[in-house]
Formats: structure tokens, C-alpha cells, sequence
């Protein structure tokens, strides 16, 4: 390209020349300067023809882009959907915090589409602030304008509420209370007056789940067939509005998935509480301060890394973040693994006269807690606190005891060690993407 740069470094016309090779599919670019860490994150409907423009000479003069200078590699993430580019662009951009991202720093996070469960009436609601149990949630979702446009129209089909009365059947005072304008437009049943009972309100709601979780077919066929008569019938202003619901509808396929796409600062976990309960469940001497959880990931070509995570007073501390790039283990083997992470992290840690964590949290069962042990029984080093939590029920592991101890799942305790490991696995599955220091490799 004629417009391209040739007044910089070698890093950066190598970089232009791997631009070259990128493919045209959806996903995530990652700039790195010369010292490796990610100094831009954005996303792109074709990674090829995006991340080009970046090397173009126009963008160096742009005030904008102008930073482009610094750019001495670069990296990316295929991903299957524009909507899965964006919201794996939003959670790398939130975990490095790239110098020259400017949006999406923030706490703001994606909606979900939540119905509670547990009501006599349940209602639906769009929010930021999900409940984590006796919910039914849909989302993340990229466009929250979308969604609700979505909403309205689903409402006037399926007919639900989405105010915050609690509606109990049988309380005959509701017979008394004056229903708001959607029942007087025909978009909501009016359980607030007790219109309808709850069988029959259930039945809506099941109906609309099952809409939401695929099964929608039908429904779409029919209000096509309904845009197509009223075309032919003149009625151009109704069929106009059919083509518009249709496509808020489809744009309800504009989401993440719950798992991969986690917003692990939405769902809260009361640290006091969770800490609390750690020292009752765990019989410790004193309530912990500093948690540190390790996880094995594997990636493309067989590689295997480690994550470890700080959270101190039950929150995330993320300058306490590391990474490690397994050395001494061929193939898959998720024990030795965990016995070089946890050898090579304590061993500096001892060599540093480093202050250990109160406890150690291993992502694994028995196998798993062994290996973490035998390491400093090798290192002849007196561990912290360890538990190992099963992911597959939730067990948890201690040194010494042969069965798993099960707490409830609305423990504070579990939720908080849950958290812990999450963040371990999540931050496992970002490794080469967002390194802030090369320090944090190999250490």
C-alpha cells in the first residue's frame, strides 16, 4: 500500500507485514509496544481489513491514532460473532487496561435479561445488576436499546408484567388495586388486579422462555406471513411496524453466552461475610486477609499455563495477578503442573522473604491439593492454609481429610472461594492477550 508508513521501527513494519495475515473473520486485535504489553484492544467485523488501517500513514497524523507509533507487535482473538468480538473486547479492555483505550475503563457492564422464578407472578426486567439465584438470566447483551425494543414487543405477545409489585395469589386486596396503562393496552394480563391466575401466567412465561431459548421459529413465520398480507392489503404503516419487531426479535440472538461471556463484577459476593465464613468452615485461627487461587489451562498446540489471582479483603487486587508458562511438564498433566506453579511461586516467595497468603485455593480435587502439597514438602516449606474446590459439585478439599467437605451453595463461604476460582480460570483463558509486563511471565 502506497499510503503505508516506512519512517518507523522494525517493530513495527513487522507487525504490518503479520497484519497482512490475519483473517477476515470477526475477533479482537491486541497492539503491543516493544517491551510486549498491550497497549490497545479493539474488535473488528473483519480482523484483517481493521487492524490494517492502523499502519496506514493517515493514522499516525491522526490525534486519535496517533499512538500508533509505539506499535511493535501484534496479536488476536478469532472469535465466532461480531457480538462475541465486543464483549470479549470489553472484558479484555476492564482486565489490562490498556494506555490508549479510552472507553470501556469503566465498571459499566453489559445487561442481562433477567425473570425471576420464585414469584407467584414472575416478572421480566432488563438489568445491570443480576440477581445470581431465583432468576432465570439471559445476556450478556451487546445493545441495550435492542433489548429493550426487544422487550416491548415480547410484551405485547406474551403479556407479562415488569413492574416490582409483589404480587401474591389469593391476597384478595390486589382485587382492589387500579392496574397501570399496560393492561389497559392489552400488553400486560393485570395480575396486579388479579386478572389472570397464575396457571395461566405461568403458562405465558414458560411460553416466552421457550421463546428465548430458541424455539421462536413459528412465531417469527407467523408475523412475516401477518408484514406480507398487510403489504398486499396497503397497510404499509403496519407492515412497517411488523418489519421493525421482527428485527428487534432477531436482535435477541445478539448476545453472549452466561459462561463464556462472564461478568464476574456483577454477580456480588459479600467479602466480610464470605471471609467470615471461611474461618468458621475452615477452623481458623483468625479470619483470612489474602487469598491467592492457582489454575492449569490448555491452550491451542498442546502449550499449558498457570494463572494465579490475589484478592485481599475478599476483593480482586489485580496488580497481584501472574502468569506462568509451564516448562517442566510434557503433555497434559494437570498435577505436575500444579507442583511446578505452586513450587515456583513459593520458592521466590521464601527466597524474597515475601509475606505468604492466609490461604491457597487449588482448582482441582484430591489430585490436585496432593500435588500442591508435595511441592512444599520438596521446598521443606510450611504452606498456608489449602482447600481445593471441585468444580464438577462443588466439593471442597482439605490436607488430612479424606471426604470432601459440601457446604450449601448459598454459602458465603463457597461463593466467595467459587469467585476466587473463577477469576483464576477466566484470567487462565486471556494468557499471551493481556500481559501488562514481561516480568509476569516465567517468574
Amino acid at each position: 500500500m502506497s499510503d503505508e508508513m516506512t519512517t518507523v521501527g522494525s517493530g513495527f513494519q513487522q507487525a504490518a507485514a503479520k497484519v497482512k495475515l490475519l483473517p477476515q473473520k470477526p475477533g479482537v486485535y491486541l497492539m503491543k509496544d516493544a517491551a510486549a504489553r498491550v497497549i490497545y484492544v479493539g474488535k473488528a467485523k473483519n480482523l484483517r481489513a481493521r487492524a490494517s488501517s492502523y499502519f496506514l500513514k493517515g493514522a499516525a497524523e491522526d490525534a486519535r491514532t496517533n499512538w500508533v507509533v509505539e506499535i511493535a507487535d501484534i496479536d488476536y482473538v478469532e472469535c465466532e460473532s461480531e457480538v462475541d468480538a465486543l464483549l470479549m473486547e470489553a472484558r479484555l479492555i476492564k482486565d489490562v487496561q490498556p494506555k490508549h483505550n479510552k472507553e470501556l475503563k469503566d465498571d459499566k457492564t453489559f445487561p442481562y435479561l433477567m425473570i425471576t422464578t420464585r414469584e407467584d407472578f414472575p416478572r421480566v426486567e432488563v438489568t445491570r445488576e443480576p440477581r445470581d439465584r431465583g432468576v432465570k438470566l439471559y445476556g450478556p447483551f451487546a445493545n441495550v436499546g435492542a433489548l429493550r425494543g426487544a422487550i416491548q414487543v415480547l410484551q405485547r405477545i406474551f403479556k407479562f408484567r415488569t413492574c416490582s409489585l409483589d404480587i401474591i395469589e389469593g391476597d384478595e386486596r390486589w382485587k382492589w388495586f387500579r392496574p397501570c396503562l399496560l393492561a389497559s393496552i392489552q400488553q400486560c394480563t393485570a395480575p396486579c388486579n388479579l386478572r389472570v391466575n397464575k396457571e395461566d401466567y405461568r403458562r405465558d412465561i414458560k411460553r416466552l422462555q421457550m421463546f428465548l431459548d430458541g424455539k421462536r421459529s413459528s412465531l417469527l413465520k407467523q408475523m412475516r406471513s401477518e408484514m406480507l398480507e398487510a403489504s398486499k392489503s396497503l397497510k404499509f404503516e403496519r407492515a412497517a411496524t411488523l418489519r421493525d419487531e421482527i428485527h428487534m426479535l432477531e436482535t435477541l440472538d445478539d448476545r453472549g453466552e452466561l459462561e463464556t461471556h462472564a461478568q464476574p463484577e456483577v454477580f456480588y459476593v459479600d467479602p466480610r461475610k464470605g471471609l467470615a465464613g471461611l474461618r468458621k468452615v475452615l477452623n481458623l485461627r483468625q479470619t483470612p486477609r489474602t487469598l491467592e487461587g492457582v489454575d492449569i489451562a490448555h491452550l491451542a498446540g498442546g502449550e499449558t499455563v498457570a494463572s494465579l489471582v490475589q484478592f485481599i479483603d475478599g476483593l480482586p487486587f489485580k496488580p497481584g495477578y501472574r502468569r506462568y508458562k509451564i516448562r517442566e511438564v510434557a503433555g497434559i498433566d494437570d498435577y505436575r503442573s500444579i507442583y511446578e506453579v505452586v513450587a515456583r511461586r513459593f520458592r521466590r516467595m521464601s527466597d524474597e522473604a515475601q509475606v505468604f497468603p492466609d490461604l491457597l485455593l487449588i482448582d482441582g480435587g484430591k489430585g490436585q491439593l496432593k500435588a500442591a502439597i508435595s511441592a512444599f514438602d520438596e521446598l521443606g516449606i510450611q504452606p498456608p492454609a489449602l482447600v481445593a474446590l471441585a468444580k464438577r459439585d462443588e466439593e471442597i478439599f482439605l490436607p488430612g481429610r479424606s471426604e470432601p467437605l459440601r457446604l450449601s451453595r448459598h454459602a458465603f463461604a463457597l461463593r466467595l472461594l467459587q469467585y476466587v476460582r473463577d477469576e483464576a480460570h477466566r484470567f487462565a483463558q486471556h494468557y499471551h492477550h493481556i500481559l501488562r509486563r514481561k516480568s509476569t511471565l516465567g517468574e
